[in-house]
């Protein structure tokens, strides 16, 4: 496996910060993430701010595992690779995409919703994939039923997925990681409390090392 993807594995953790208007706040957002534990961040393409937020965490916090999320086309999954990114996700399986980031030896995460989808991603050769949206789904039995006929494949529920809902998820070792908004709250990135986002991600990590099955 990709030793970015076996990183996220170890966290079992994928934050996704939903929008940058301007990218002013992302280091202090590293910051506080690092503190809480969880140095790890998607920072989604929602917002004309994104690919700067991107840029600056590369390059000013190396230590955090940075990515681009909602990445829809070639032109930004490529201008994302430029910016540092270390990772793409997509709520999509795009095989256009997915060439993009295995030419550049970038891992992506593409979201499946189907057997379908999870076969042609296996044929396109890849590790792992997004769930998406996951409470609608199905959730964790939905991904426990996939995991019959795709043994090998490794899943990244996001959509629905908080801390009330993670530890069933959690449980199981066919999850890689678990995406989603609930460590920033409504507000807290846009306001500056980053003291509680750094409560959330620890409140989390604390629920991730309590709850992960042994060798996961």
């Amino acid at each position: 496996m990709h030793e970015t993807l076996e990183a996220l594995g170890r966290y079992r953790i994928l934050p996704a910060a939903v929008g940058f208007d301007g990218p002013e706040t992302v280091l202090p957002l590293c910051d506080a993430l690092i503190a809480g534990g969880m140095p790890v961040l998607e920072i989604t393409l929602r917002a004309a701010g994104g690919m700067e937020a991107i840029r600056l965490a590369t390059s000013e916090r190396p230590g955090v595992l940075v990515g681009a999320g909602t990445v829809l086309t070639p032109k930004q999954a490529e201008q994302a690779l430029a910016a540092g990114a270390r990772y793409l996700v997509s709520p999509g399986l795009d095989p256009d995409l997915v060439r993009i980031s295995q030419n550049a030896g970038i891992p992506i995460l593409p979201g499946v919703a189907t057997p379908t989808e999870v076969q042609t991603a296996i044929k396109l050769g890849l590790e792992a994939v997004k769930f998406f949206p996951a409470s609608i789904l199905g959730g964790a039995k939905a991904i426990a039923a996939l995991n019959g006929p795709f043994p090998g494949m490794k899943f990244v529920p996001t959509g629905g997925v908080n801390l009330e809902t993670l530890e069933p998820y959690l449980l199981m070792k066919t999850i890689l990681a678990c995406g989603g908004t609930w460590m920033f709250g409504r507000g807290l990135i846009t306001n500056g409390n980053f003291d509680a986002i750094t409560w959330a991600a620890q409140t989390t990590m604390d629920l991730v090392t309590r709850v992960t099955p042994q060798n996961n």
